[in-house]
């Protein structure tokens, strides 16, 4: 596991204290498309699955993400796809 994907989940782990967190580094399937970096952790494909979660919507969910990893979207991270659920929720 490569340093970005240990930060993306330190970081997301600590906000979020989520049941499930899924992170997968897709950055081989975009190499030669614009954003790609040398040596990938560019392109991340997340699952996460928090109480923090319930109440709120689709989009306050994926700003709450953004907001935890808003250095990594400034920097390394290019693309970042999300699936984030609350408790009992199926994607």
């Amino acid at each position: 596991m490569g340093a970005v994907t240990e930060t993306i989940r330190d970081k997301l782990s600590q906000a979020f204290s989520p049941d499930r967190l899924e992170i997968k580094d897709d950055s081989d399937r975009h190499h030669g498309h614009s954003g790609a970096r040398e040596g990938g952790e560019s392109h991340f494909n997340v699952v996460i699955e928090a109480a923090a979660f319930k109440g709120l919507n689709r989009v306050q969910r994926q700003r709450a993400i953004y907001a935890a990893l808003k250095d990594e979207l400034a920097g390394p991270i290019h693309a970042l796809s999300l699936v984030v659920l609350a408790p009992g929720e199926e994607p």
